[in-house]
């Protein structure tokens, strides 16, 4: 019998969606600006990590795993960027290049700790090149364990429906980090990992967890998913499939920044269940992970060590 660690280094993930370059700009505010109310940041450091869909192919390869990432970028500086860190974390990159739009570049000044700024460029691809990705991606699922949607809104999961389909046709299961209210496309995903806010935005808000169980489970039968996993901040998460409600209570035990913990998550649970587990025992993974996740400044990952320690 092949342990876990063993079965964990053969899985094999692929993650489709919407990528981003997260740059850190730390600096120092000693006064006002004397042209307007603002404080002046004297820049002193920079560093950059892959945002988005690439932070959750990041998590995977950092648990030990395999993961091969598609998604679109820019024809520009920031794609080389995402592309060149990407690459040194051991991912298997595919990035179309459209040189009509910019790479998603999400900009954050900070200074003793704190976010003063955030600055956001980006806009959608272009349609052919989401078609020929599309191709990319059912050529990809043959050499695949688990596929990973990772939506962040920003237009690279047009063809989210299909690629659903496509995979669930060669019994892949289909993992999908959900963004809008919107579910119509996810329809026959194997699991869709909305957070409480998220879930709120489709379903409603609640009053008890027995009408949370209630509304969980119709939106379940709606979209024709396998399973719901709900993740619920200090509430910890609650996984919904048919006559199972498990719940995890959370695992950190000092929060720092939840940026880039749903991708923690995600990551987890698409590794765990390539590497053979069930639902609920993925989920204790992942929860095990994020907690390790939020405890740490900006877009972070787990490691294998730190999971198994």
């Amino acid at each position: 019998m092949h342990t876990l660690n063993d079965r964990i280094k053969n899985a094999k993930v692929l993650v489709v969606g919407d990528v981003m370059l997260d740059r850190y700009w730390f600096g120092d505010v000693e006064r006002i600006s004397p042209e307007a109310p603002v404080p002046v940041a004297r820049i002193t450091k920079t560093d950059e990590r892959a945002g988005g869909a690439a932070n959750v192919a990041r998590n995977v390869v950092a648990l030990g795993g395999k993961a091969k990432l598609l998604s679109v970028v820019g024809d520009d500086e920031a794609g080389t960027s995402l592309e060149r860190l990407l690459i040194a974390q051991g991912v298997e990159t595919v990035l179309h290049r459209d040189a009509e739009i910019s790479t998603t570049v999400k900009l954050r000044v900070l200074a003793r700790q704190q976010q003063l700024l955030r600055i956001d460029f980006e806009n959608s691809p272009s349609h052919e090149i989401l078609a020929a990705k599309l191709d990319d991606f059912k050529a990809s699922l043959l050499d695949c364990d688990v596929v990973i949607l990772s939506d962040y809104g920003k237009g690279s999961l047009v063809h989210v429906q299909q690629m659903i389909l496509a995979a669930r046709a060669m019994n892949k299961p289909v993992l999908v980090d959900p963004k809008g209210d919107e579910y119509e496309a996810y329809r026959g995903a194997t699991l869709l990992t909305p957070n409480r806010s998220e879930f709120k935005q489709v379903a409603g808000k609640w009053n008890s967890e027995a009408e949370l169980i209630e509304k969980a489970d119709q939106l379940r039968l709606k979209f024709n998913l396998d399973a719901l996993l709900v993740t619920r901040s200090e509430e910890g998460m609650t996984l919904f499939r048919d006559g199972q409600v498990v719940h995890k209570p959370t695992q950190a035990r000092e929060v720092f920044d939840v940026s880039g913990a749903g991708d923690t998550v995600i990551a987890t649970m698409g590794l765990m269940l390539a590497a053979g587990l069930d639902l609920p025992e993925a989920m204790d993974w992942s929860n095990r992970a994020a907690g390790i996740v939020v405890a740490k400044l900006g877009t972070a990952v787990a490691t294998n060590a730190e999971l198994f320690a």
